[in-house]
């Protein structure tokens, strides 16, 4: 049974934030060099120009900045997921990519040291990826669930990556920006001339004309940067050792659902085109490459299949995906393993856990009549260590993870501390904070980590501990000014005698740096504006 894909009521996470991209360049575009001035009306805006020489109108680092202001809204919005073990799966298709995009050069030293180079996830049912400012790559969940294969799907992030690479988000802006300086000189000629002639129809005919001027701008830009992504992103591919029949089956489904006039599930055919020379540049590149083998797809079959079940939390989708767990006559093992992956994944989040465990160890059987998957053993492993915390029943799920006893990669980390949350073994409560502790000393923006170290420090009697890492989690989210919030309130709480006087010397310390950089983020947003000396006062206890 496959789902059907419908256009959301709402708007998709990727054109809120297309929008939120060109606001926030605009207003960083607009803002004034510090120490310069012209006349409010004549001001001139020197936009950025084009090509190689984009970055002398959209710096390297205002981009960032860019990119850094649209993340903060979008780890805060509902669509926004870390799911650890989807993320891991997509992180590990994106790794090798990065490494071929810097030995081929595409990467340059300062994108490199300066821009994110994150890939994250979008709950959204739409197929759809997309690349915003200072490199950061969402992709959406309908996306995975449509690909059958590893190498279909590292073809799409091939392609955005080297949107990336080749500074096609700002040489994008810089074209929108141009194309409606364009449009506005045409308006306002067309102004001029209806005032100084009897008939508007002159001036309605330089309107119309300036208006299609910029729109076939905008159209030969975007057409040009999706032939070269192809380009690149080709080179990436076949670089990085995965097969490019991958990208051939990702074009035929493309080319066919563009042919069916997209029925709304498939934004990313409206950002990128699927024209005739489009596609058949790539069928031409394509027959003249090197061939490579596709390797097994069985991993991807069952983080298709969580794919399927996360990017649609209503009752009734579900409900379909349970009823998978009576096709398990299909012919493929990938198959197979993924209609019960997601139906026990399904049923486990509509706690119907007979029906659950029926499918999840229906999956096993199938499992260990493959040798040399251990990635699917293991995710198996994973999911029934989930179920068992989804019915509190957190040893078991601890003897779940048995056999990943030396998997120390952040699914694995993760669960178990949230199984150890679900437990009251102290001493299981001590390891894990120690941990987890040690986890975010290597990797601050782990905003899930810092969240769950929070608990564990609230749980062990340590609030001001716990105070810190719930500010950590919002600086790993982007907000400064949470976190700055937390922080004085773990210091107003510190004025008791029975507090920990050396971690509220820290709380403080950690005040003070926070608020110099909300302070220097003030400053950049607003370089010709008097920031208060007081902003940067932490509070005295």
């Amino acid at each position: 049974m496959s789902l059907m894909i419908l256009p959301r009521r709402r708007l998709s996470l990727s054109m809120r934030l297309r929008k939120r991209a060109l606001a926030s360049a605009a207003a960083l575009l607009l803002c004034p060099v510090a120490g310069s001035y012209a006349p409010p009306a004549l001001a001139q805006i020197n936009l950025p120009s084009l090509g190689d020489s984009v970055s002398e109108g959209l710096g390297v680092g205002t981009e960032r900045r860019i990119g850094d202001q649209i993340m903060r809204e979008i780890r805060v919005d509902p669509d926004y997921l870390d799911d650890p073990l989807l993320l891991e799966y997509v992180q590990q298709l994106w790794a090798p990519l990065m490494a071929v995009a810097r030995q081929n050069g595409n990467v340059v030293p300062e994108t490199n040291e300066r821009f994110a180079w994150e890939i994250f996830l979008v709950r959204d049912r739409n197929v759809n990826a997309f690349a915003l400012p200072g490199g950061f790559v969402g992709v959406h969940l309908g996306l995975i669930a449509m690909t059958t294969s590893r190498d279909e799907l590292a073809s799409v992030m091939a392609h955005e990556l080297s949107h990336v690479t080749q500074r096609h988000v700002a040489r994008r802006i810089a074209s929108d920006s141009r194309q409606s300086m364009m449009a506005l000189a045409g308006m306002l000629v067309g102004l001029l001339a209806a005032a100084r002639s009897s008939s508007p129809d002159a001036a309605n005919a330089v309107l119309v004309g300036s208006q299609a001027v910029a729109a076939q701008g905008q159209l030969n830009f975007s057409r040009d940067m999706e032939r070269e992504a192809d380009r690149v992103g080709y080179g990436l591919l076949t670089g990085a050792g995965f097969a490019t029949s991958g990208m051939a089956s990702m074009f035929e489904k493309l080319d066919q659902a563009y042919h069916l006039n997209d029925s709304g599930g498939y934004p990313y055919l409206r950002t990128h085109p699927m024209t005739s020379e489009r596609i058949g540049d790539a069928r031409e590149r394509l027959a003249t490459g090197p061939s490579v083998a596709p390797q097994s797809s069985l991993e991807h079959a069952l983080m298709q299949a969580r794919a399927k079940v996360l990017m649609d939390a209503r009752a009734e989708a579900w409900q379909q995906l349970q009823a998978l767990d009576a096709g398990v006559r299909q012919p493929g093992v990938g198959e197979r393993l993924s209609a019960l992956y997601a139906s026990a994944f399904a049923s486990m989040k509509m706690r119907n856990w007979p029906r659950a465990e029926t499918a999840l160890n229906n999956a096993q059987a199938v499992a260990d009549l493959i040798s040399g998957e251990p990635r699917v053993h293991r995710a198996l492993s994973l999911l029934r260590a989930e179920l068992a915390l989804a019915r509190s029943q957190p040893q078991q799920g601890q003897q779940s993870l048995l056999p990943l006893a030396k998997d120390r990669s952040r699914p694995v980390v993760l669960l178990r501390v949230q199984l150890a949350l679900a437990g009251d073994d102290r001493a299981q409560l001590l390891q894990s904070a120690d941990t987890l502790q040690t986890w975010v000393t290597l990797d601050r923006h782990d905003a899930l980590a810092w969240g769950l170290l929070s608990q564990l420090w609230e749980r062990l009697d340590h609030p001001l501990r716990s105070v810190r890492a719930q500010a950590e989690t919002r600086v790993a989210l982007g907000d400064i000014v949470g976190a700055i919030d937390r922080l004085r309130s773990g210091i107003r709480l510190s004025r008791s005698r029975e507090a920990d006087q050396v971690e509220a010397a820290v709380l403080e310390s950690r005040l003070r740096a926070l608020l110099a950089a909300r302070r220097q983020e003030l400053q950049d947003l607003n370089p010709r504006r008097e920031i208060p000396a007081g902003a940067d006062e932490p509070v005295t206890r």
